[in-house]
Formats: C-alpha cells, structure tokens, sequence
C-alpha cells in the first residue's frame, strides 16, 4: 500500500505530506526511541505520541516514510520543520495509538488479500 492511500483513508490533519508514492510495508508502535531504533525497519510507519525534534533523526537513520501522532498530539515546531526538509510525513489523529494501529492492521492485511 502507498502512502497517500494510509493517508486518505485515514483522514488525519496532514501536518506533512511526504511522499506519497512510498510504500509501506508495516506498523511499528512505541514511544521509546532505542526501541524504535532497535526494532523499526525501512519503509514502516511510526504510531507514537512523541512530539519532540529527535523523532525526526530517529525517522531518517531507519528510513521511516510516515510518523503518526496519536490521541491528538501536535508537533513541536523543530519536529515539523525537519519532517518537511526530509520529506518524512507526519500525521495527527485523535484516536488512541492502539486504535490507529488497528484500524492500519485492517488496511495493510485487505489490501495484502
């Protein structure tokens, strides 16, 4: 699945837009950023709540296209403009980090079938 699929069907406030041609080929969850540094794999998508400017070095070093901040959480102005220079997306939802990572568990596995 692209990424401006994730993002349409979504329907998040688009802080930025990324690349949208990507493909995605998974979920990672955390708040942790050794644990994402560890564990994520290029091409993932980032559901956290973390809001501050490291999440963006953490997104280029694992080559991670989209970051998503759940249960509403804004980014902090650095975070935002680093994602817009290296064209990382970054979305906001309200919903929970289990349930945006529900509802992209539903949207990777359909369209997998």
């Amino acid at each position: 699945m692209k990424l401006h699929e994730i993002i349409n069907t979504l329907e998040p406030d688009v802080i930025c837009k990324g690349d949208g041609d990507r493909d995605i080929t998974g979920v990672i969850v955390g708040d942790l950023l050794s644990f994402i540094i560890g564990e994520a794999q290029e091409g993932e998508i980032w559901v956290t709540i973390q809001i501050h400017l490291n999440v963006s070095a953490v997104a280029v070093l694992k080559e991670l296209p989209m970051i998503i901040l759940a249960s509403g959480r804004e980014p902090s102005k650095e975070l935002a403009e680093k994602c817009l220079e290296e064209n990382i997306a970054i979305i906001v939802v309200e919903e929970s980090a289990y349930e945006v990572c529900a509802k992209l568990h539903r949207l990777l596995n359909d369209d997998a079938e």
